[in-house]
Protein backbone atom coordinates (compact mmCIF):
# COMPACT_ATOMS: atom_id res chain seq x y z
CA UNK A 1 0.00 0.00 0.00
CA UNK A 2 1.55 3.45 -0.77
CA UNK A 3 -0.47 5.68 1.60
CA UNK A 4 -0.81 5.13 4.92
CA UNK A 5 -4.07 4.00 5.73
CA UNK A 6 -5.20 6.85 8.06
CA UNK A 7 -5.19 9.41 5.33
CA UNK A 8 -7.15 7.04 2.51
CA UNK A 9 -10.72 7.83 4.11
CA UNK A 10 -9.57 11.70 4.40
CA UNK A 11 -12.39 13.50 2.17
CA UNK A 12 -11.17 16.80 0.64
CA UNK A 13 -12.91 20.16 1.71
CA UNK A 14 -16.43 20.58 0.05
CA UNK A 15 -16.00 24.62 0.63
CA UNK A 16 -12.27 24.81 -1.13
CA UNK A 17 -13.61 22.26 -3.99
CA UNK A 18 -16.96 24.70 -4.90
CA UNK A 19 -15.01 27.94 -4.48
CA UNK A 20 -11.99 26.80 -6.60
CA UNK A 21 -14.67 25.41 -9.46
CA UNK A 22 -16.21 29.10 -9.16
CA UNK A 23 -12.91 30.94 -9.44
CA UNK A 24 -12.15 28.90 -12.38
CA UNK A 25 -15.12 29.46 -14.68
CA UNK A 26 -15.09 33.16 -13.08
CA UNK A 27 -11.31 33.08 -14.98
CA UNK A 28 -13.10 31.83 -18.44
CA UNK A 29 -15.12 34.95 -18.34
CA UNK A 30 -18.56 33.41 -16.93
CA UNK A 31 -20.11 35.80 -14.52
CA UNK A 32 -20.38 34.11 -11.13
CA UNK A 33 -22.16 34.94 -7.97
CA UNK A 34 -19.97 32.90 -4.93
CA UNK A 35 -21.43 32.06 -1.79
CA UNK A 36 -18.85 29.22 -1.12
CA UNK A 37 -16.14 30.95 0.41
CA UNK A 38 -15.73 31.15 4.87
CA UNK A 39 -13.53 33.72 4.89
CA UNK A 40 -14.73 38.13 5.43
CA UNK A 41 -14.81 39.92 1.79
CA UNK A 42 -12.88 42.88 3.89
CA UNK A 43 -9.37 44.03 3.31
CA UNK A 44 -7.02 43.73 7.01
CA UNK A 45 -7.56 46.97 8.28
CA UNK A 46 -4.67 49.55 7.53
CA UNK A 47 -3.48 49.85 10.89
CA UNK A 48 -2.93 45.81 10.91
CA UNK A 49 -1.20 45.90 7.79
CA UNK A 50 1.14 48.66 8.76
CA UNK A 51 2.57 47.20 11.74
CA UNK A 52 2.94 43.88 9.93
CA UNK A 53 5.52 46.52 7.33
CA UNK A 54 7.48 47.93 10.06
CA UNK A 55 7.97 44.47 11.15
CA UNK A 56 9.34 43.30 7.93
CA UNK A 57 11.70 46.60 7.51
CA UNK A 58 12.51 45.81 11.41
CA UNK A 59 14.30 42.83 10.76
CA UNK A 60 11.64 41.22 12.05
CA UNK A 61 11.79 37.92 10.13
CA UNK A 62 13.52 35.25 12.18
CA UNK A 63 12.58 32.07 13.85
CA UNK A 64 10.42 32.90 17.50
CA UNK A 65 9.58 30.28 20.23
CA UNK A 66 7.63 27.95 18.54
CA UNK A 67 4.79 28.02 20.65
CA UNK A 68 4.93 31.89 19.50
CA UNK A 69 6.12 35.14 20.75
CA UNK A 70 5.79 35.88 24.28
CA UNK A 71 4.13 39.49 23.92
CA UNK A 72 2.06 37.74 21.63
CA UNK A 73 0.66 34.95 24.12
CA UNK A 74 0.53 37.50 26.86
CA UNK A 75 -2.11 39.78 24.49
CA UNK A 76 -4.21 36.64 23.88
CA UNK A 77 -4.06 35.96 27.68
CA UNK A 78 -5.53 39.40 27.90
CA UNK A 79 -7.88 39.43 25.75
CA UNK A 80 -9.49 35.98 27.35
CA UNK A 81 -9.28 37.60 30.66
CA UNK A 82 -11.09 40.65 29.64
CA UNK A 83 -13.58 39.47 26.48
CA UNK A 84 -14.09 35.87 27.85
CA UNK A 85 -13.61 35.72 31.93
CA UNK A 86 -11.14 33.34 31.28
CA UNK A 87 -7.77 33.25 33.54
CA UNK A 88 -4.79 31.96 31.74
CA UNK A 89 -1.26 32.15 32.04
CA UNK A 90 0.56 32.69 28.92
CA UNK A 91 2.26 29.44 29.19
CA UNK A 92 -1.06 28.04 28.81
CA UNK A 93 -1.41 29.33 25.56
CA UNK A 94 -0.10 28.35 22.27
CA UNK A 95 -0.20 30.07 19.27
CA UNK A 96 -0.58 27.91 15.78
CA UNK A 97 -0.89 28.03 12.10
CA UNK A 98 -4.70 29.28 12.15
CA UNK A 99 -7.23 28.26 14.23
CA UNK A 100 -7.75 24.63 12.10
CA UNK A 101 -3.87 24.46 13.29
CA UNK A 102 -5.02 24.51 17.01
CA UNK A 103 -7.84 22.17 16.44
CA UNK A 104 -5.89 19.37 14.25
CA UNK A 105 -3.24 19.74 17.25
CA UNK A 106 -5.66 19.33 20.13
CA UNK A 107 -6.89 15.88 18.67
CA UNK A 108 -3.77 14.82 18.15
CA UNK A 109 -2.26 15.47 22.05
CA UNK A 110 -5.59 14.03 23.63
CA UNK A 111 -6.96 11.35 21.30
CA UNK A 112 -5.67 7.61 21.16
CA UNK A 113 -7.15 4.86 19.01
CA UNK A 114 -10.62 4.11 19.83
CA UNK A 115 -11.17 7.24 21.09
CA UNK A 116 -14.98 8.55 20.84
CA UNK A 117 -15.53 12.47 19.69
CA UNK A 118 -18.88 13.94 20.20
CA UNK A 119 -19.47 16.26 17.27
CA UNK A 120 -22.84 17.73 17.21
CA UNK A 121 -24.76 17.37 13.38
CA UNK A 122 -24.46 19.55 11.25
CA UNK A 123 -20.95 19.88 12.52
CA UNK A 124 -18.27 21.80 10.03
CA UNK A 125 -17.13 19.62 7.46
CA UNK A 126 -12.92 19.32 8.86
CA UNK A 127 -13.91 18.10 12.67
CA UNK A 128 -14.71 14.81 11.57
CA UNK A 129 -11.69 14.47 9.29
CA UNK A 130 -9.28 16.14 12.06
CA UNK A 131 -10.32 12.90 14.55
CA UNK A 132 -9.59 10.01 12.21
CA UNK A 133 -6.28 11.84 11.34
CA UNK A 134 -5.90 11.04 15.42
CA UNK A 135 -7.06 7.48 14.69
CA UNK A 136 -10.36 8.34 16.96
CA UNK A 137 -13.94 7.82 16.21
CA UNK A 138 -16.15 10.89 15.51
CA UNK A 139 -19.94 10.37 17.17
CA UNK A 140 -22.67 12.78 15.51
CA UNK A 141 -24.79 14.19 18.01
CA UNK A 142 -27.93 14.86 15.81
CA UNK A 143 -29.92 17.99 16.02
CA UNK A 144 -33.33 19.39 15.02
CA UNK A 145 -33.69 22.67 13.07
CA UNK A 146 -36.31 23.80 15.34
CA UNK A 147 -34.64 23.86 18.06
CA UNK A 148 -31.95 25.85 16.39
CA UNK A 149 -29.72 22.92 15.32
CA UNK A 150 -28.42 22.74 19.30
CA UNK A 151 -27.65 19.70 20.72
CA UNK A 152 -30.28 18.90 23.42
CA UNK A 153 -29.60 17.57 27.47
CA UNK A 154 -31.04 13.93 26.49
CA UNK A 155 -29.04 13.27 23.21
CA UNK A 156 -26.30 14.45 24.30
CA UNK A 157 -26.12 11.74 27.29
CA UNK A 158 -27.27 9.19 25.24
CA UNK A 159 -24.47 9.68 23.23
CA UNK A 160 -21.53 9.66 26.41
CA UNK A 161 -20.22 6.42 26.21
CA UNK A 162 -16.77 4.94 28.49
CA UNK A 163 -14.61 5.94 25.00
CA UNK A 164 -15.70 9.46 25.17
CA UNK A 165 -12.72 11.70 25.12
CA UNK A 166 -14.17 15.08 24.36
CA UNK A 167 -17.14 17.11 22.87
CA UNK A 168 -16.44 19.92 20.16
CA UNK A 169 -18.22 22.76 20.99
CA UNK A 170 -19.24 25.58 18.50
CA UNK A 171 -20.46 28.79 19.17
CA UNK A 172 -20.90 30.58 17.00
CA UNK A 173 -21.29 27.69 14.68
CA UNK A 174 -20.49 26.93 11.00
CA UNK A 175 -22.34 26.27 9.15
CA UNK A 176 -25.88 27.05 11.20
CA UNK A 177 -25.09 30.19 12.97
CA UNK A 178 -26.80 28.79 16.17
CA UNK A 179 -25.42 30.35 19.52
CA UNK A 180 -25.80 28.38 22.82
CA UNK A 181 -26.35 31.03 25.85
CA UNK A 182 -25.68 30.35 29.03
CA UNK A 183 -27.92 28.38 30.39
CA UNK A 184 -27.34 25.93 27.95
CA UNK A 185 -23.87 25.75 28.35
CA UNK A 186 -24.44 25.10 32.07
CA UNK A 187 -26.03 21.86 30.98
CA UNK A 188 -23.06 20.70 28.83
CA UNK A 189 -20.99 21.67 31.22
CA UNK A 190 -22.50 19.23 34.06
CA UNK A 191 -22.50 16.19 31.48
CA UNK A 192 -19.01 16.76 30.61
CA UNK A 193 -17.45 17.29 34.20
CA UNK A 194 -20.15 14.16 35.20
CA UNK A 195 -18.16 12.16 32.51
CA UNK A 196 -14.81 14.13 32.72
CA UNK A 197 -14.61 14.48 29.07
CA UNK A 198 -12.99 17.31 27.77
CA UNK A 199 -14.83 20.21 25.89
CA UNK A 200 -12.77 22.07 22.80
CA UNK A 201 -14.46 25.11 22.69
CA UNK A 202 -14.43 26.56 19.24
CA UNK A 203 -15.11 30.32 19.35
CA UNK A 204 -13.72 31.93 16.23
CA UNK A 205 -16.74 33.72 15.24
CA UNK A 206 -17.66 35.24 18.68
CA UNK A 207 -17.00 38.65 17.69
CA UNK A 208 -19.82 38.23 14.46
CA UNK A 209 -22.87 38.02 16.75
CA UNK A 210 -25.83 39.60 15.93
CA UNK A 211 -29.30 41.02 17.44
CA UNK A 212 -27.29 42.33 20.60
CA UNK A 213 -26.24 38.61 22.16
CA UNK A 214 -23.86 37.70 23.95
CA UNK A 215 -21.11 35.21 23.65
CA UNK A 216 -20.54 32.69 26.86
CA UNK A 217 -17.00 31.09 26.67
CA UNK A 218 -18.40 27.43 28.70
CA UNK A 219 -14.85 27.69 29.98
CA UNK A 220 -15.81 30.61 32.30
CA UNK A 221 -18.85 28.98 34.12
CA UNK A 222 -16.61 27.29 37.11
CA UNK A 223 -12.97 25.72 37.75
CA UNK A 224 -14.42 22.07 36.66
CA UNK A 225 -15.34 22.56 33.42
CA UNK A 226 -12.42 25.53 33.02
CA UNK A 227 -10.05 22.56 33.90
CA UNK A 228 -11.79 20.64 31.10
CA UNK A 229 -12.12 22.84 28.15
CA UNK A 230 -9.55 23.81 25.48
CA UNK A 231 -10.25 27.23 23.86
CA UNK A 232 -9.95 28.25 20.34
CA UNK A 233 -9.72 31.34 18.72
CA UNK A 234 -7.81 33.19 16.20
CA UNK A 235 -7.63 36.37 14.17
CA UNK A 236 -8.84 34.86 10.99
CA UNK A 237 -12.61 35.77 10.90
CA UNK A 238 -13.04 38.66 13.38
CA UNK A 239 -10.30 40.78 11.52
CA UNK A 240 -10.38 39.73 7.77
CA UNK A 241 -7.05 37.98 8.60
CA UNK A 242 -7.60 34.89 6.91
CA UNK A 243 -4.63 34.52 5.14
CA UNK A 244 -2.30 35.63 7.61
CA UNK A 245 -2.79 32.37 9.24
CA UNK A 246 -2.88 32.95 13.28
CA UNK A 247 -4.89 30.94 15.26
CA UNK A 248 -4.65 30.36 19.44
CA UNK A 249 -5.38 27.73 22.12
CA UNK A 250 -5.43 27.82 25.59
CA UNK A 251 -6.54 25.32 28.29
CA UNK A 252 -4.90 22.83 30.64
CA UNK A 253 -0.94 23.56 31.26
CA UNK A 254 -0.17 19.59 30.72
CA UNK A 255 -2.40 19.57 27.49
CA UNK A 256 -0.91 23.05 26.09
CA UNK A 257 3.00 21.74 26.97
CA UNK A 258 2.04 18.89 24.95
CA UNK A 259 0.58 20.77 22.15
CA UNK A 260 3.86 22.89 22.55
CA UNK A 261 6.48 19.82 22.02
CA UNK A 262 4.25 18.62 18.92
CA UNK A 263 4.24 21.66 17.59
CA UNK A 264 7.75 22.22 18.28
CA UNK A 265 8.64 19.46 15.91
CA UNK A 266 6.21 20.05 13.41
CA UNK A 267 5.89 23.62 11.86
CA UNK A 268 7.63 25.12 14.46
CA UNK A 269 6.39 28.78 15.15
CA UNK A 270 3.57 30.27 13.19
CA UNK A 271 5.22 33.46 10.55
CA UNK A 272 6.87 36.21 12.56
CA UNK A 273 5.42 39.14 10.55
CA UNK A 274 1.62 37.56 10.95
CA UNK A 275 2.36 37.05 14.61
CA UNK A 276 3.34 40.76 14.94
CA UNK A 277 0.15 41.96 13.12
CA UNK A 278 -2.15 39.53 15.22
CA UNK A 279 -0.76 41.27 18.15
CA UNK A 280 -1.89 44.71 16.13
CA UNK A 281 -5.69 43.43 15.84
CA UNK A 282 -5.76 42.03 19.20
CA UNK A 283 -4.17 45.35 21.18
CA UNK A 284 -5.16 48.28 19.07
CA UNK A 285 -8.68 50.43 17.98
CA UNK A 286 -11.36 47.58 17.82
CA UNK A 287 -13.67 49.84 15.70
CA UNK A 288 -12.97 47.72 13.11
CA UNK A 289 -14.64 44.58 14.04
CA UNK A 290 -17.84 46.23 15.13
CA UNK A 291 -17.97 47.98 11.84
CA UNK A 292 -17.54 44.30 10.07
CA UNK A 293 -20.29 42.91 12.24
CA UNK A 294 -22.67 45.46 11.89
CA UNK A 295 -22.18 45.39 7.86
CA UNK A 296 -22.85 41.34 8.45
CA UNK A 297 -25.75 41.62 10.34
CA UNK A 298 -27.36 43.98 7.41
CA UNK A 299 -26.52 41.65 5.11
CA UNK A 300 -27.77 38.63 7.27
CA UNK A 301 -31.17 40.27 7.72
CA UNK A 302 -30.99 41.02 3.89
CA UNK A 303 -30.42 37.28 2.94
CA UNK A 304 -32.66 35.56 5.43
CA UNK A 305 -35.60 37.95 4.31
CA UNK A 306 -35.30 37.18 1.08
CA UNK A 307 -35.20 33.04 1.52
CA UNK A 308 -37.60 32.95 2.73
CA UNK A 309 -39.93 34.68 0.75
CA UNK A 310 -39.08 31.86 -1.72
CA UNK A 311 -41.04 29.25 -2.60
CA UNK A 312 -39.57 25.51 -1.60
CA UNK A 313 -37.01 26.79 0.30
CA UNK A 314 -36.74 28.30 3.81
CA UNK A 315 -33.59 28.71 6.39
CA UNK A 316 -33.59 29.50 10.32
CA UNK A 317 -32.06 33.31 11.18
CA UNK A 318 -28.40 32.66 11.73
CA UNK A 319 -28.06 34.14 15.76
CA UNK A 320 -23.74 34.62 14.74
CA UNK A 321 -21.26 34.26 11.94
CA UNK A 322 -21.50 34.98 8.39
CA UNK A 323 -23.53 31.60 7.20
CA UNK A 324 -27.04 31.01 6.33
CA UNK A 325 -27.96 27.02 6.93
CA UNK A 326 -30.93 26.74 3.73
CA UNK A 327 -33.50 24.11 3.71
CA UNK A 328 -33.95 22.47 0.39
CA UNK A 329 -35.55 19.22 1.48
CA UNK A 330 -38.93 20.44 -0.86
CA UNK A 331 -37.20 20.04 -3.67
CA UNK A 332 -36.57 16.94 -3.53
CA UNK A 333 -33.03 16.61 -4.53
CA UNK A 334 -29.41 16.26 -2.69
CA UNK A 335 -27.34 19.03 -2.14
CA UNK A 336 -24.49 18.04 -4.29
CA UNK A 337 -26.89 17.88 -7.10
CA UNK A 338 -28.54 21.38 -6.25
CA UNK A 339 -25.31 22.81 -6.02
CA UNK A 340 -23.67 21.11 -9.07
CA UNK A 341 -26.62 22.14 -10.96
CA UNK A 342 -26.66 25.36 -9.61
CA UNK A 343 -23.51 26.13 -10.55
CA UNK A 344 -23.50 24.68 -14.18
CA UNK A 345 -26.80 26.22 -15.17
CA UNK A 346 -27.21 29.57 -13.47
CA UNK A 347 -23.31 30.22 -12.29
CA UNK A 348 -24.20 30.58 -8.32
CA UNK A 349 -21.94 28.92 -6.02
CA UNK A 350 -23.50 27.60 -3.06
CA UNK A 351 -21.83 24.40 -0.58
CA UNK A 352 -23.68 21.32 -0.36
CA UNK A 353 -24.76 20.18 3.29
CA UNK A 354 -23.83 16.58 2.82
CA UNK A 355 -20.45 17.08 4.03
CA UNK A 356 -22.05 18.96 7.23
CA UNK A 357 -24.05 16.22 7.92
CA UNK A 358 -27.38 17.37 6.23
CA UNK A 359 -27.58 15.98 2.69
CA UNK A 360 -30.92 18.29 2.75
CA UNK A 361 -29.46 21.60 3.14
CA UNK A 362 -27.21 23.95 1.37
CA UNK A 363 -24.57 26.51 3.11
CA UNK A 364 -24.58 30.13 1.78
CA UNK A 365 -21.98 32.89 2.88
CA UNK A 366 -23.47 36.48 3.47
CA UNK A 367 -19.41 37.41 3.71
CA UNK A 368 -19.78 38.99 0.06
CA UNK A 369 -21.34 42.43 -1.25
CA UNK A 370 -24.95 43.29 -1.21
CA UNK A 371 -24.49 43.71 -4.51
CA UNK A 372 -23.50 40.05 -5.14
CA UNK A 373 -26.18 38.82 -2.53
CA UNK A 374 -29.35 40.11 -4.83
CA UNK A 375 -27.80 39.20 -7.81
CA UNK A 376 -27.36 35.69 -6.38
CA UNK A 377 -30.23 35.27 -5.06
CA UNK A 378 -32.44 36.46 -8.24
CA UNK A 379 -30.70 33.86 -10.17
CA UNK A 380 -31.61 31.07 -7.07
CA UNK A 381 -34.80 31.95 -7.02
CA UNK A 382 -35.42 31.52 -10.90
CA UNK A 383 -33.73 28.39 -10.68
CA UNK A 384 -35.63 26.97 -7.63
CA UNK A 385 -39.25 28.05 -9.34
CA UNK A 386 -37.88 26.47 -12.67
CA UNK A 387 -37.16 23.15 -10.68
CA UNK A 388 -39.09 23.41 -7.67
Amino acid sequence: MRLAKRVIDIAPSATLDISSRAKKMAMEGIDVVSFGAGEPDFDTPAHIKTQAVKAIHDGFTKYTPSSGTQELKEAIAQKFLKDNKLTYAPGQVVVSCGAKHSLYNIFQVICEKGDEVLIPAPYWLSYPEMVKMAEANPVFVNTRQENKFKISEKNLEAAVTKKTRALILNSPSNPTGCIYDKEELNVIARIAVKHKFFVISDEIYEKLIYDGKEHVSIASLGKDIHDLTITVNGVSKSYAMTGWRIGYAAGPSDVMNAISNMQSHSTSNPASISQVAALAALKDDQACVDEMRREFEKRRDLIVSRINKMKKISCVKPEGAFYVFCDISKLKMGSFDFAKRLLDESAVAVVPGEPFGADSFIRLSFATSVEKINKGLDRIEEWVNKNG
